[in-house]
């Protein structure tokens, strides 16, 4: 019977929080995606902003106002997506910190893996090196079962 990974449980750990850092990694990028949608919607906008072609002073003034609230709302959109980018690089930095401590212990498994096969396959052919190290003693007698 094979031995058991003295780390499994170290393993297992490591496994969840690289797991939990994926999660939040996935998150982080959805949010990103988002902040660049809405910076793109707004500077879609923005650049499709027409004044009025015949109006008076009031509604000249109310449409050159949208137009600067319109930039102010872009500009905070762009440092949401900036803001986002940095999230996603802080949590893909994560991510790969703990796949890395990850795979240091899947590696220290996989030779542990290695080291009980050899084992057993050592174990397997001194056994059968006994077996076949055993011959029939033709000159005994026939209740000793032949073996010197």
């Amino acid at each position: 019977m094979s031995r058991p990974f003295p780390l499994a449980g170290l393993l297992r750990l490591r496994a969840m929080a690289e797991d939990q850092a994926v999660g939040e990694l996935a998150a982080a990028r959805r949010d990103q995606r988002s902040a660049a949608e809405r910076a793109g919607r707004t500077a879609e906008r923005l650049g499709s902003w027409q004044p009025p072609a015949a109006a008076d002073l009031a509604a000249w003034q109310a449409a050159v106002a949208a137009r600067v609230a319109l930039s102010s709302l872009l500009v905070e959109h762009t440092d949401d997506v900036d803001r986002a980018d940095h999230v996603v690089a802080d949590k893909q930095q994560r991510w790969t910190a703990a796949r890395t401590r990850t795979r240091a212990v899947e590696r220290l498994e996989e030779k542990h893996v290695e080291q009980v096969a050899t084992e057993e396959g050592r174990a397997e052919q001194a056994a059968l090196d006994e077996v076949a190290g055993r011959r029939v003693d033709p000159t005994a007698p026939p209740g000793d079962g032949g073996a010197s």
